[in-house]
């Protein structure tokens, strides 16, 4: 029932988010942040997903504590267990949202050699130097960005993107997107902070190892 709930109100969502221009700017604050400053005509689905999720979480711990205290006697422990292990890598893919909803932001933005962007309240990002190899053709052969973070007007940290190696600094990753040689240089940032990442890490390594140990013990038993 709550599963049907959920799809019935992100099935709502799916018709309402492409004429909304609100939702564009969604992924540039924490989204709970971004929900309250919203009117409650087009964010209702997005609360009662909040709801559902949240009575699914609170349905999942009673369930597996129901399945451990009845099965507790089982020979097969691991077979006991291993569900359970499922149902807990799924509670930290919840929890990585909700952290990420919490404090995650992600926003693009054009830079300059000497601009400076702002990270969080008290930490900037200063984009030193930008390196663009070209062909004669002018075509992009290689590329290098210096960067550096400062805070009350010190350097903390520097750093150098370059293909597939962006910058991570204090849970914000910077990503250079595009590029302009004319009549300037110039580069395309992509800033983002993802603060359930860790955890939905740990819940994908938990749902996996859950689901294999319970798939061998199954095919074992078969056997």
């Amino acid at each position: 029932m709550l599963l049907c709930t959920l799809f019935l109100l992100l099935l709502a969502g799916a018709f309402i988010m492409p004429v909304r221009g609100e939702f564009q700017k969604i992924h540039e604050t924490p989204m709970l942040i971004w929900l309250k400053a919203q009117p409650l005509e087009i964010t209702w689905w997005l609360w009662g997903a909040l709801i559902v999720l949240a009575l699914l979480t609170a349905n999942t711990l009673f369930c597996s504590v129901e399945s451990i205290i009845k099965k507790r006697n089982v020979t097969h422990w691991l077979l006991l267990i291993s569900p359970q292990i499922i149902h807990i890598g799924f509670l930290f893919f919840l929890l990585a949202h909700l952290f990420s909803s919490l404090g995650g932001y992600r926003y693009y933005a054009g830079a300059r050699e000497g601009t400076q962007l702002d990270i969080d309240n008290t930490t900037a990002l200063q984009v030193q130097n930008i390196q663009i190899s070209l062909t004669p053709d002018g075509y992009i052969t290689d590329w290098a960005v210096d960067v550096a973070f400062v805070a009350g007007g010190k350097v903390l940290q520097q750093d150098r993107l370059l293909p597939n190696k962006p910058s991570i600094f204090g849970g914000a990753g910077i990503y250079a997107k595009d590029f302009r040689v004319y009549p300037e240089k110039a580069v395309l940032l992509e800033i983002s902070r993802e603060p359930g990442a860790r955890w939905a890490l740990i819940g994908g390594i938990l749902f996996m190892a859950g689901t294999i140990t319970l798939l061998v013990l199954k095919i074992k038993m078969e056997g």
